[in-house]
């Protein structure tokens, strides 16, 4: 989402163009592109589905998606207008208005996967309550809680002037320049937005997933002992048939490692350079 971050210190004052900032538009009219496919994929499979939209997670799911595909259409084409350009893109009341859906948008994004990480661990640690401890409305109101907090961190912000242009990122977001003269109370606010979104998110997942991950070993061990335990009974396993159900078992557990792996390394990867920059 924030590639602009990063790479935007190569681009000079003069407005021309050189290689590096070539790449870089490419790489985020690429990035644009597929995030509008994919997540125009997601809500058409959960508007489709009716055993989607049944599902709690679907709620979490389409809040996302939500929160994604506005973020497509609104900050990251003005990113990259700002980077072809080296101009402004708007007036300073539309930057208003960017910033603040720029704001709004990451945090409500980070909150979103981290109730999605909650109730995955809800529904495998205790799948036979699954229902009864989550339910349409106890997911409503934890998505209305997200909002909530989304929406005062970005009023605070709007209301501070800490949104508008910023040449560095070429875009409309945190950190204008009259933040640099709030002193302790631009520093606090910004502590506090990424310890409560970023890093509570962060902290949640971690967590759920790895008490997911030692639920899911325990069960493919207790599946892997029967099934040996049976095949000891039925047949004279011969020792090449028993180490490649040994190898099959090693790789089971290790492909749930990686799924783990995977869900955490994303979100560090999506959103520690925006919390970094900012």
């Amino acid at each position: 989402m924030k590639i602009a971050d990063a790479l935007f210190l190569s681009q000079g004052s003069g407005g021309a163009m050189n290689a590096a900032d070539i790449v870089v538009s490419l790489l985020i009219l690429g990035i644009i592109v597929v995030s509008l496919l994919s997540n125009v994929v997601v809500l058409i499979c959960f508007l489709y589905n009716s055993e989607i939209r049944r599902q709690v997670p679907g709620l979490f799911i389409l809040n996302l998606t939500f929160c994604n595909l506005l973020q497509s259409v609104s900050n990251m084409p003005l990113t990259l207008v700002g980077l072809v350009t080296s101009g402004h893109p708007g007036g300073s009341g539309f930057c208003q208005i960017v910033g603040f859906l720029d704001t709004f948008l990451t945090t409500n994004s980070m909150l979103s996967m981290a109730a999605l990480s909650i109730d995955r661990w809800v529904a495998v640690v205790f799948p036979l309550s699954y229902h009864s401890r989550i339910r349409h409305r106890d997911a409503l109101i934890v998505l209305g809680y997200t909002w909530i907090h989304s929406i005062c961190f970005s009023t605070v912000a709007t209301c501070s002037s800490w949104l508008g242009y910023n040449h560095l990122y070429a875009s409309c977001t945190l950190c204008n320049v009259r933040a640099k003269t709030a002193g302790k109370q631009f520093i606090v606010f910004t502590v506090a937005l990424h310890c409560l979104t970023f890093l509570l998110t962060l902290i949640v997942m971690c967590v759920t997933y790895l008490k997911v991950l030692k639920v899911a070993r325990s069960h493919c061990k207790r599946i892997d002992v029967i099934t040996m335990q049976t095949l000891v009974v039925l047949v004279d396993i011969h020792p090449s048939v028993r180490q490649k159900c040994l190898e099959e078992q090693k790789r089971r557990r290790q492909r749930a490692t990686n799924k783990i792996s995977t869900f955490i390394g994303t979100f560090v990867v999506c959103f520690t350079p925006y919390v970094i920059t900012r």
